[in-house]
């Protein structure tokens, strides 16, 4: 059966749940839509991980988040990384699981399972694009946040530069600055990760501080 058409005034009608962020989340990303997909990539040593745990302490505030750790796991680097951030003050709102992407969509689909789902790494999981596609259309209404290993610049293998292609917020990583590469951008663009590694990469002032 085809499905029906809608009108411009239908589409703008439409209610969509949007993060209100502010501050330094704001001029970074605006206030991106709360389902759908992130795609976040960059190469070792440049904050990514750092930056992937102020994501969940700032998405807690909205709603349930969970973790799919499936590179660290319960490892001590894990259990460094939730002390430097002060992430066990969210206990109720942020959890870590360390399972395959079909347990994890069974999770996702429970009557007051997660809201927001960060996957550490999107190689980890195995999967191909088709298979990416099925579980983005099963999980529309949550957001999917992949984390993804890098090429120089690019994402690290064929399926991950498509889910990136793919995705509505795309925030690469280098020097300790996670910067917006389309579809939700702030005014500023990026947010620093690390105010003094960042200055001392880029050569110029930064603003933020997280």
């Amino acid at each position: 059966m085809i499905k029906r058409a809608y009108a411009p005034s239908e589409i703008l009608q439409m209610k969509k749940k949007s993060f209100p962020f502010d501050g330094d989340w704001f001029d970074a990303f605006d206030n991106p839509e709360q389902s759908g997909v992130w795609f976040i990539w960059g190469n070792s040593g440049n904050g990514k991980s750092s930056f992937v745990m102020q994501l969940c302490r700032e998405l807690a505030r909205f709603g349930k988040v969970v973790f799919n750790a499936l590179e660290e796991a319960q490892s001590k680097t894990m259990q460094d990384a939730i002390s430097r951030f002060g992430l066990d003050a969210l206990d109720g709102k942020l959890s870590f699981v360390c399972e395959p992407m079909d347990h994890l969509c069974e999770r996702l689909a429970r009557r007051r399972g997660p809201d927001f789902a960060i996957i550490d790494s999107f190689q980890y999981t195995r999967i191909t694009y088709r298979q990416y596609i099925d579980i983005k259309e099963a999980n529309r209404g949550k957001l999917l946040i992949f984390v993804s290993h890098a090429e120089g610049k690019q994402p690290a293998g064929r399926a991950a530069k498509s889910v990136m292609y793919d995705a509505d917020l795309k925030i690469h990583v280098e020097g300790y600055r996670a910067r917006s590469k389309g579809r939700y951008i702030g005014e500023k663009g990026y947010i620093d990760i690390w105010k003094t590694k960042a200055l001392a990469y880029w050569g110029e002032k930064t603003d933020f501080l997280l």
